[in-house]
């Protein structure tokens, strides 16, 4: 367990701004009942916690309230009526962010390894999300709490817990780097010369067929209020496996070498074969009972933010994701073709939604029942992306040492992100009970071998 040395609130620093209001469109709506998600950084930065205390928890704080003047809704809450009106993201002068200080004395080099380890271990450097609060005519729910963790001489983990209904990775991630720069530098001077601020305009985003509306009225017929918090302590165990940049150029060939005509045969769409097909092997080896039959679904979201029509700006703050589905059976996946028959299966879903001649949010209005059908099913997916390197951000203590997505505790999906000590390599985080990683775990290295 960790130990709360401090707990506060962080408002931004003045600006002119002094209240900022943004609906939830038809992206964000479809994430307004999800988990929270949570990510973890550790830095290895040998210092002692008396040092950490007086010298770089100030210049955390300081940088958080400037970085945050640039993020407002971060700072603000998500206000949901208790009528049928539309949730909205609302700041007001006065609204904070929740900041933790704690320490740790776990062991911080077994906690940053690639090994399984217990995933009860790392909960403590996750920050609690404050609870909502109940008016007689709305619920309101903050949206990002953080975490500053202290392992005397060894390291720093900084841990984010957001609302997902405020943003995606996009946005997220470029919370992280943006205070990641303000921490180095010293100052947001780097963030508006670069004009990589917040894109706000809601009014820019697509609503074909009146998504806002449909997505709405589904979400208030068939779901709760408040988002349910992540069920934590769920006796798993998580690993983290590295694909080099030759693992991949060879998965790459040899499904070009047997599925020539195959379309979108990307970095993606081999890796989450590779591991999706391994998955289904180690099942049948640990002999839980799946008939052949039954359905396997792969689904994940894609950034359409230049997929837009006009296209969005990379910077546009919120959700702007598109649902993509891939489905097989288990039979074939844990075949002798199962790697084969999961990319031809990725890469024509990719190309179906992504690469869609009518636009991305074809059949869009379809999507939130799609999702909720997969319920109770076999489902796989993917927490994060490679695009969002988190390995880039530098705090002042050097990049970090370890990315751990918590959330995939909670969930059936792998986390992705770039490796941080291979080029153009990736890392994959697994949380899984023991049994399913060990067998999951020759799989993965051995097919890959004999390919």
């Amino acid at each position: 367990m960790a130990t709360v040395l401090e707990q506060c609130q962080i408002q931004p620093s003045p600006d002119n701004v002094s209240e900022l209001t943004l609906p939830l469109v038809h992206f964000d709506i479809t994430w307004l009942y999800f988990h929270p998600v949570h990510r973890l950084l550790f830095f290895e930065f040998p210092c002692s916690k008396e040092h950490f205390l007086e010298t770089h928890v100030p210049k955390l704080k300081q940088s958080l309230l400037q970085t945050l003047k640039h993020f407002l809704p971060l700072s603000g809450n998500i206000i949901h009526p208790i009528d049928s009106a539309r949730p909205i993201s609302h700041y007001v002068v006065g609204d904070s962010v929740s900041l933790t200080i704690a320490q740790c004395d776990k062991d911080f080099n077994h906690l940053t390894g690639n090994h399984p380890r217990v995933a009860d271990e790392f909960y403590s450097c996750v920050p609690q999300m404050p609870p909502a609060t109940h008016s007689s005519d709305s619920v309101v729910f903050p949206v990002l709490a953080l975490q500053a963790t202290i392992f005397p001489g060894h390291g720093v983990c900084l841990g984010f817990t957001n609302h997902h209904a405020i943003g995606d990775a996009s946005t997220i991630v470029r919370f992280v780097k943006a205070w990641a720069s303000v921490t180095r530098l010293g100052g947001d001077s780097q963030l508006i010369d670069e004009k990589s601020l917040p894109f706000y305009d809601r009014t820019s985003v697509e609503d074909p067929e009146g998504l806002d509306s449909i997505y709405w009225k589904l979400m208030k017929k068939s779901k709760p209020m408040e988002s349910p918090p992540l069920n934590l302590h769920l006796n798993k165990v998580r690993a983290t496996f590295v694909l080099t940049k030759d693992d991949v150029q060879k998965l790459k060939i040899f499904v070009l070498s047997k599925r020539p005509k195959m379309t979108h045969i990307s970095s993606f769409t081999v890796i989450c074969a590779h591991v999706w097909a391994c998955l289904a092997k180690a099942v049948a080896a640990i002999g839980e009972d799946v008939g052949d039959d039954e359905p396997e679904y792969f689904g994940f979201p894609a950034d359409c933010r230049s997929r837009m029509n006009p296209p969005l700006p990379s910077t546009y703050f919120g959700n702007c994701l598109a649902f993509v589905k891939a489905e097989t059976t288990h039979g074939k996946l844990k075949g002798n073709e199962g790697f084969l028959i999961a990319a031809e299966s990725i890469g024509a879903a990719i190309q179906k939604t992504v690469y869609n001649e009518k636009g991305i949010l074809d059949g869009a209005e379809n999507w939130p029942l799609e999702f909720r059908e997969l319920g109770g099913k076999r489902l796989f997916g993917v927490a994060g992306s490679p695009r969002f390197d988190l390995y880039d951000a530098d705090y002042g203590w050097g990049k970090p040492k370890k990315y751990e997505a918590a959330n995939i505790d909670g969930d059936s999906s792998m986390s992705l992100c770039k490796s941080r000590d291979f080029e153009g390599g990736f890392e994959i985080g697994l949380s899984r009970p023991r049994s399913m990683l060990d067998a999951f775990a020759p799989f993965f290295t051995i097919s890959l071998r004999n390919l």
